[in-house]
């Protein structure tokens, strides 16, 4: 079987990672427009969700997804075409929209690819209706979503992401294995062979679900950012993660140009144009060592 595999390239790439709800949207993506929809407030939706997972040892993203789909049910054709099209009314925070290419855009400027990809427990679909992703800014999506019937209906998780699964994604990003079911992420890859060593990885995320992705990118010497609302400016979860070393900074969710997160962001571009120039050359030493 074929997979989409990517190789190390000449230039040093940096992979940005991004949860999506509360880290480019203000809110859950299923509150703004769809809850509402089949009848119900946004408390109660997620009440009736999570008392589902708790009654039957089920993964709360299994709930919501089950229930999403069975409240559909005399309301709305749950169908990948609606999803998208509630997808396409979710608000972003200020200054996504420009966001990506300009990051692209200033890591050309060092001679570094920046490569953007979303890893959520949210709904792949809804993603792809943002104006964001129809775009074409992310090499990737990563998120939960439907398998479909003949006739285009949801019937069954065809992909559903945890906050621990999440992880899987940033090996399969390190090694340029993106297919979801490509094997070859559990292959040994040299160092000098990663595609996206560690260290270049960054995450951005919100809350406690990101948690296991920033730890191991933390440890891994990569650049962990918790984001808040800057509406509310309530940066009690960003404290606590800094506090409990899960990110190394933190920074309001406005992703205007010249902004905080905006220069945080470029600086790390600019530490890893320097350093990589760094690590080609012991690299080389080492291969020239070892031929000897």
């Amino acid at each position: 079987m074929d997979y989409e595999r990517r190789h190390k390239e000449k230039h040093p790439v940096v992979a940005i990672c991004y949860d999506f709800d509360k880290t480019l949207s203000p809110d859950d993506m299923q509150a703004q427009g769809y809850i509402q929809s089949v009848g119900y407030n946004v408390k109660d939706f997620w009440d009736k969700s999570n008392a589902l997972a708790r009654a039957n040892d089920m993964d709360t993203n299994l709930a919501y997804m089950y229930t999403m789909m069975v409240e559909a049910q005399g309301n709305l054709l749950f169908t990948k075409k609606n999803l998208e099209e509630y997808g396409s009314k979710v608000k972003l925070f200020k200054g996504v929209d420009g966001w990506f290419d300009r990051i692209r855009d200033y890591g050309k400027t060092k001679g570094v690819i920046v490569e953007h990809y979303i890893i959520s427990s949210g709904l792949k679909e809804m993603i792809e209706g943002t104006s964001i992703a129809k775009k074409g800014v992310f090499e990737k999506i990563y998120a939960s979503s439907f398998y479909y019937n003949e006739r285009n209906v949801a019937v069954w998780p065809a992909q559903v992401i945890n906050y621990t699964s999440k992880t899987q994604f940033l090996f399969r990003i390190e090694k340029g294995t993106l297919d979801i079911n490509d094997p070859a992420v559990n292959d040994y890859f040299p160092p000098d062979q990663m595609r996206v060593p560690f260290r270049n990885i960054v995450y951005i995320g919100d809350s406690d679900t990101d948690i296991p992705c920033m730890k191991l990118v933390n440890s891994s010497g990569g650049h962990s950012i918790g984001v808040y609302n800057p509406d509310t400016n309530d940066k009690t979860k960003v404290l606590k993660m800094i506090r409990d070393n899960r990110i190394r900074h933190f920074a309001p969710a406005d992703y205007t140009e010249n902004g905080e997160l905006d220069r945080l962001v470029k600086e790390i571009i600019d530490k890893t144009a320097t350093y990589e120039v760094l690590e080609s050359h012991y690299f080389e030493n080492l291969a020239e060592a070892k031929k000897d």
